[in-house]
């Protein structure tokens, strides 16, 4: 059979487009597979949020040019924001690509790999192919016995907003919203296929309008959560803007949501706020919180934090770390600023290097104090998590997903992959915490979300992870 390797970088809706195509090819005839010299098509899936990604897209091109050479009959094709924003001049730079399809171009890709199908036989790959090993990188999107447990559902392409720093809207366009039937038989579709737990994935989800109606992001979440057989229910990423006492109302009244609200906040500066062309003031995102724990105050709060944006002073930074101390998000992604080209802050004048690093490090002490507190208070506790697979870093150990998003790492005798297959919904006893997550005992796993845990496992020793 056909294979495909698919690299993704990027934020989840890179993760909802490799899903996408990974359908698309499958549905073609296509393996999805782990190892790129077992592919006949590789797909880099790329991202261009941070230089960093932009820089390692451009890296594993080169890197996957050894396979080209040692089998020119290997299609190698590059999607995502990268290839949008660099369309015109990608193939004149890597000459070798066999296709550059931009994030409106999902379709077409589909259209491509269907037709290439035909082209491939089962003894196309050449034996030289195998000496070859990109280094680097890591596959997204292959099937494995857990996969059809989550789906990531696109609502909405693009964003309207255009943060100062941000190239998304460039690259993906403005608010598209997907019309409410469309996303309900995609949902439908994956729960059929098994999916345990459902993302509604968009750039600003919570703008969202059903085009016909108007309906909202809050009337959404409702529709879906009603769907029979859907045990959880998530979304990312949310705005400050578009954050109403009706969705905070919701929150608190839908029990098939997972405890977790992701509110990027970005700074804690009222100045850089408005650089950055945010669109709410710190007190203005503060009250929404206030309102936010009125409906969901057992919920885990998340963010987004940026340090060392152009004109950022030591009072900016400082005020970022009073918040980030007021907060206490039990999670946050941290960034050091980084320029993109077209957006109007990569004019500005940056901050230098060494003092964004030194501010990045002390955000991480004081955010990773609280992450660490907030592990802390589940110790002894027993969770019901969502079984993701072997742990990477010890593969004897299986790892899984709590409704807040915390990973929990635990051993599991007498559970192997057909009984986690159909009983995916791991009951943990968490004995230690750490910044990362928690390690734990499993003690039974269940078929759905709200059922009992009908299987119980034996209790091994426990043993901190390696």
């Amino acid at each position: 059979m056909a294979g495909i390797y698919i690299e993704t970088f990027g934020c989840q809706m890179n993760e909802a487009d490799s899903r996408y195509i990974a359908d698309r090819a499958t549905s073609s005839g296509y393996d999805v597979v782990s190892d790129p010299a077992s592919a006949n098509v590789v797909i880099l899936n790329t991202c261009t949020v941070r230089d960093n990604a932009e820089r390692r897209a451009y890296g594993r091109m080169t890197q996957f040019k050894a396979l080209k050479r040692a089998d020119p009959s290997l299609k190698l094709v590059v999607c995502g924001c990268l290839a949008e924003q660099d369309r015109a001049t990608m193939q004149t730079r890597v000459p070798y690509l066999d296709g550059v399809f931009g994030t409106s171009d999902l379709v077409r890709l589909g259209d491509a790999l269907a037709a290439w199908r035909d082209d491939f036989s089962d003894d196309d790959l050449t034996e030289s192919r195998y000496l070859q090993r990109p280094l680097g990188g890591e596959a997204d999107c292959v099937t494995n016995a857990f996969t059809h447990l989550r789906a990531f559902v696109n609502v909405q392409r693009g964003c309207s907003y255009y943060c100062t720093y941000c190239i998304v809207p460039y690259v993906r366009g403005r608010f598209d919203n997907r019309p409410l039937a469309d996303i309900v038989r995609e949902v439908e579709a994956a729960i059929a296929n098994g999916a345990r737990e459902i993302t509604l994935v968009g750039q600003t989800v919570n703008a969202y309008r059903e085009p016909a109606t108007g309906f909202d992001f809050a009337e959404l979440l409702a529709r879906v959560a009603a769907l029979p057989g859907l045990d959880r229910l998530t979304f990312l990423t949310s705005h400050p803007k578009d954050f109403t006492p009706k969705l905070a109302s919701a929150l608190g009244s839908i029990p098939q949501l997972a405890p977790r609200f992701h509110l990027p906040v970005q700074c804690g500066s009222d100045p850089v706020l408005r650089r950055m062309n945010r669109k709410y003031t710190l007190a203005e995102y503060e009250s929404k919180i206030a309102v936010f724990r009125e409906h969901a105050p057992d919920w885990a709060l998340t963010t987004d934090l940026i340090v060392a944006f152009p004109g950022e002073t030591e009072a900016d930074f400082e005020a970022t770390l009073e918040l980030c101390r007021r907060m206490r998000f039990a999670q946050a992604f941290m960034f050091v600023y980084s320029p993109r080209r077209g957006t109007p802050a990569a004019r500005w004048e940056p901050v230098p290097s060494e003092v964004g690093g030194a501010r990045l490090r002390a955000l991480a002490a004081v955010v990773d104090r609280d992450v660490r507190a907030y592990h802390d208070g589940k110790i002894g506790s027993v969770v019901r998590a969502l079984v993701q697979g072997p742990s990477r870093k010890d593969p004897t150990r299986l790892a899984a997903k709590t409704g807040d998003n915390v990973t929990v790492i635990g051993h599991a005798r007498g559970l192997g992959e057909a009984a986690l297959r159909e009983r995916p919904w791991l009951d943990v006893r968490l004995d230690a915490a750490h910044v990362w997550g928690c390690d734990g005992t499993i003690l039974g796993a269940a078929r759905r979300f709200d059922d009992p845990s009908p299987v119980a496992v034996s209790e091994p020793a426990f043993r901190s992870p390696i």
